[in-house]
């Protein structure tokens, strides 16, 4: 089982000397900056002494902008240049944003991440990332009096690929040296595993602005074991936020609604639900640019009912990271709450309802990732005291595979494999003299690739000819300790190679992660019989070329109506081929064997008559 390094290489601190490491929760809604000072991890306040940086931006005509506080005052004067929740646009495309006609953003659309249109220019959400965290990286230089030697930044733990890489070239353009990116449910372990000494087999439900994670650990002297992890890119608080809105709009009875009354209200729903989440009812009023007012009374029960489904949506993922994991509520010790979304009663009681259990919130639900992402940064940066020494074992969300012939995918490395690792598969060539091999990186759990992510497509040249299957290709994927894949590809016999770091295109569908493990559920019986029958095609196709080369040398040895019998028999089989029925396919496939099987004997006396020719016995004994 791989582990995580505890030490960067060449970073081991001396003893006199502590370098300044940080723990960065960049959020949907909030963001936060932590380290650990004299062993003590804590949150890194602003100068009004603010843990929370508000995850905002406000771009002005003169190129500069306003991060956090002043930009989100001045979100509902200026909707199209103040951009909130940009966590949700990391690696995606315009169509892959939920809700992007009720958005008051101009976008720019081309292909790869989606780009917003301001008054200072068009920007990238890692442009946008970029700037809270530099803000950030600012704040803890002021507040520590130094250079911070790197960061450790979190992520949702089912950020694919593209959103990992996004969040890298954030930090890379704030000017930080991103020592590792780890999971959001992760980190929160790492700071309840050390701050209260627990051990067992932990869930971690995180529910923040932007996405939803759920993760089964296990904690046990000093070793943080992820067994399994699940959850929902798509859904969080902002999606209560806007059901409270669409009911604020019904009420009303509300016209459409210019940009900026659209914030306002925006703004309006999201404050009622923290007010509900300590009240029984509360009081929604605003004066639109419309000249409409709103004023309406909510019951926190009318809430609860109209996001009773977007709790449900939790519950599933839930029960899958269960399974996947091999336990059962029972063997759960305890339930660590993550994200300010959780702070909502009817998700804390659907929790316990769920797990049997009352979660565990002791410590800042806002502050906890930050603060177990301070205390991995602390040790990767060699700041190890005596008697501080553990290992992290973090987890991949999705299966790691390559196409086969027949659009199959075959799987490389399995979803919930430990991370850093590298698994290795041989593959071979297709046809005769085949000198160059395709070779196409996919992520997914379906048996098709159609039905996948495509990841990477990139070619091994200058393979030697060789008849079909001669060749041994071994192709190797590595995951390292951030959840980024790089895959190499080596003829053994030619020593020929060649690899790729994957930095995929940006643009994977929101939701597209829980959606692959859905439909893996959902249709795994159809995918088997789909994946048999596309290895009987394949098949089919090797037996009619093979059939074909030994026809063109040596159809001499068959008289012509042995000749007709066999191209009928491949003419079945050719036919049956594009079809999609297996069994007759089979029983084709069956009967060319057969019907060859006097032949393939004919060519093999032959090719040892031809062997034996001319030479005495005293020579081949």
């Amino acid at each position: 089982m791989a582990l995580l390094q505890i030490s960067e290489p060449g970073m081991s601190t001396a003893p006199h000397q502590h370098r300044l490491a940080v723990g960065i929760d960049l959020g949907t809604t909030n963001s936060l900056i932590a380290t650990v000072r004299n062993s003590i991890p804590e949150v890194l306040n602003d100068e009004e002494g603010r843990p929370l940086l508000p995850s905002v931006v406000r771009y002005l005509a003169n190129g500069h902008a306003h991060i956090g506080y002043k930009a989100q005052a001045e979100q509902s004067n200026d909707p199209k240049n103040t951009i909130i929740s940009v966590k949700r646009f990391m690696g995606r495309g315009l169509k892959d944003i939920a809700y992007a006609e009720h958005l008051p953003y101009d976008f720019h659309d081309e292909p790869g991440m989606v780009q917003l249109k301001t008054i200072a220019g068009i920007k990238s959400p890692v442009e946008i990332s970029a700037q809270i965290l530099a803000t950030l990286r600012q704040q803890a230089e002021d507040s520590l009096g130094d250079d911070l030697v790197g960061a450790v930044i979190t992520v949702p733990a089912y950020f694919d690929d593209a959103q990992r890489q996004a969040t890298k070239d954030a930090a890379k353009l704030a000017g930080l040296n991103v020592l590792r990116l780890l999971n959001e449910p992760t980190a929160a372990a790492i700071a309840y595993g050390l701050d209260n000494a627990s051990e067992g087999t932990y869930a971690v439900f995180d529910l923040g602005g932007g996405t939803f994670d759920i993760s089964i650990l296990k904690m046990s002297k000093g070793v943080f074991e992820v067994l399994s992890t699940g959850g929902d890119s798509a859904l969080g608080g902002d999606d209560f936020d806007h059901r409270l809105f669409c009911w604020i709009l019904q009420e009303a009875k509300l016209a459409p609604l210019s940009d900026e009354d659209t914030r306002l209200l925006m703004t309006k729903a999201r404050e009622a639900k923290e007010i509900l989440s300590s009240k029984t009812s509360t009081h929604i009023d605003a004066k639109l640019l419309s000249g409409e007012s709103v004023h309406l009374q909510i019951q926190a029960s009318t809430f609860v009912e109209m996001t009773q489904n977007l709790v449900l949506k939790t519950i599933t993922p839930c029960r899958k990271a269960l399974r996947d994991a091999g336990l059962s509520i029972e063997d759960i010790d305890g339930v660590v709450l993550v994200g300010g979304a959780t702070r909502m009663p009817q998700v804390r009681k659907a929790v316990s309802e769920l797990f049997q259990t009352t979660p565990l919130a002791n410590i800042d639900p806002d502050k906890v990732v930050a603060l177990g992402a301070a205390i991995q940064a602390n040790l990767l940066a060699g700041n190890r005291a005596a008697g501080e020494d553990w290992l992290l074992l973090d987890v991949i969300p999705l299966s790691l595979g390559i196409e086969t012939m027949g659009g199959l995918a075959e799987k490389v490395i399995p979803r919930n494999s430990t991370i850093p690792c590298a698994r290795a598969q041989e593959f071979t060539t297709f046809k005769d003299g085949q000198t160059a091999l395709a070779i196409h990186v996919v992520q997914g759990e379906r048996e098709l690739v159609s039905d996948c992510r495509s990841l990477a497509r990139f070619e091994l040249r200058g393979i030697p000819p060789m008849a079909a299957g001669a060749a041994r290709i071994r192709i190797t994927y590595q995951v390292d300790a951030d959840g980024l894949l790089s895959v190499s590809a080596r003829e053994l016999r030619s020593g020929v190679e060649t690899s790729i770091t994957v930095k995929p295109s940006y643009g994977l569908a929101d939701g597209e992660v829980a959606r692959m493990l859905q439909d893996s559920f959902t249709s795994a019986e159809g995918d088997m019989k789909m994946r048999a029958l596309k290895e009987e095609q394949v098949e089919a196709e090797r037996i009619l070329l093979a059939t074909q080369s030994a026809l063109s040398s040596d159809a001499g040895l068959l008289s012509e109506a042995e000749q007709s019998t066999i191209a009928g028999l491949m003419n079945q089989v050719s036919e049956l081929t594009n079809q999609n029925d297996l069994d007759a396919l089979h029983a084709a496939i069956k009967a060319l064997a057969d019907g060859t099987e006097e032949f393939a004997a004919r060519r093999m006396d032959q090719s040892v008559r031809s062997a034996l020719a001319g030479k005495k016995l005293d020579d081949i004994s």
